[in-house]
């Protein structure tokens, strides 16, 4: 007989090419580093390929501490897939200029990098650069990739370390962001599946507002207030179907497995035109309130009610 098939590993697909700080994400992830990794080229591709099956699960920018959420991400989870967020990673982004090895500072005439990279570097540019010409590329390792494939040594690029490793470049300068303490929050998603509880939870949802109903947005906020669960982000985004039309994303502490997120989204949903579920999943974040007593004063509830009832006359 021969030997057993090994069992077969899952594909990670992420924003590529190598180099990125998806990738840098999913090398912070011990299980995840272990797995088939698959660049694609944007973040809905990305999803795209999770929902298609053509890899198993995707790991995407979601919000960044200086320039805020990741609207692209946002937006296909909302509105243009069916997935659910299965985990959060949160890194450190530090950025850094690099060249090919031996250029010097004053040898560069140009500044190859995302936008919104470069953006977050002005005033390093500034007092070091100031007369460089920005080049934007798609991300951060394509500026460094593009950079390593020429024989350019005029240009520098702005990229994470891991650029550095991947395509052989020479880090000229270390940390130059403006803002040091940076970091990026990312989700892994799945297709059906939703995350065991761990007791340490985030659940995400969108919620569409009824244009016709006075107060919703209040009507909404009161549903998690009422049984004191925390929102931990409250974020609007237009439809896309009519102007002024808006729906509502919101994450949450707690699992769909606890009674009170559950009683909650069931309020919401028959309450409001429509609820997409977006995830239950262990949160990354170290402040994060106990609300296991919250289950405790739900059950202690439903008791005193079941006993009032008990009392009433057949």
């Amino acid at each position: 007989m021969g030997q057993p098939e090994a069992p077969r590993k899952p594909t990670v697909g992420y924003l590529g090419p190598a180099g990125t700080f998806t990738e840098q994400a999913i090398y912070s992830q011990p299980d995840l580093a272990d797995m088939n990794h698959r660049p694609i080229n944007s973040i809905i591709d990305v999803l795209q390929a999770v929902e298609s099956g053509e890899v198993d699960l995707g790991l995407v920018a979601i919000e960044n501490m200086i320039e805020g959420s990741v609207t692209a991400t946002l937006d296909a989870l909302a509105f243009d897939t069916d997935l659910f967020i299965q985990r959060e990673v949160i890194i450190d982004v530090n950025l850094n200029l690099l060249v090919r090895p031996g250029v010097a500072l004053e040898s560069v005439e140009r500044v190859r990098s995302y936008p919104v990279a470069h953006a977050q570097c002005r005033g390093y540019l500034a007092d070091h650069l100031p007369g460089a010409v920005f080049e934007a590329a798609n991300s951060t390792a394509e500026a460094a990739r593009s950079l390593a494939e020429s024989d350019d040594r005029t240009t520098a690029a702005i990229a994470p370390l891991r650029s550095a490793e991947v395509y052989g470049l020479e880090v000229l300068a270390a940390d130059i962001a403006d803002h040091a303490e940076n970091q990026t929050r990312f989700v892994l998603v799945a297709a059906e599946v939703v995350a065991a509880p761990t007791g340490h939870d985030k659940t995400s949802m969108v919620v569409y507002q009824r244009s016709d109903a006075p107060g919703s947005l209040i009507g909404i906020l009161g549903e998690f207030a009422a049984r004191a669960i925390n929102l931990t982000s409250l974020q609007s985004r237009p439809t896309k179907a009519s102007l002024g039309q808006y729906c509502f994303l919101l994450d949450c502490e707690g699992h769909i497995s606890d009674e009170v997120v559950a009683d909650a989204l069931r309020n919401l949903r028959m309450k409001t035109a429509s609820v997409k579920f977006l995830g239950s999943y262990p949160s990354a974040s170290v402040d994060h309130h106990d609300h296991l007593m919250n289950q405790v004063e739900v059950r202690k509830a439903a008791v005193w009610i079941d006993d009032l009832r008990g009392r009433i006359l057949s």
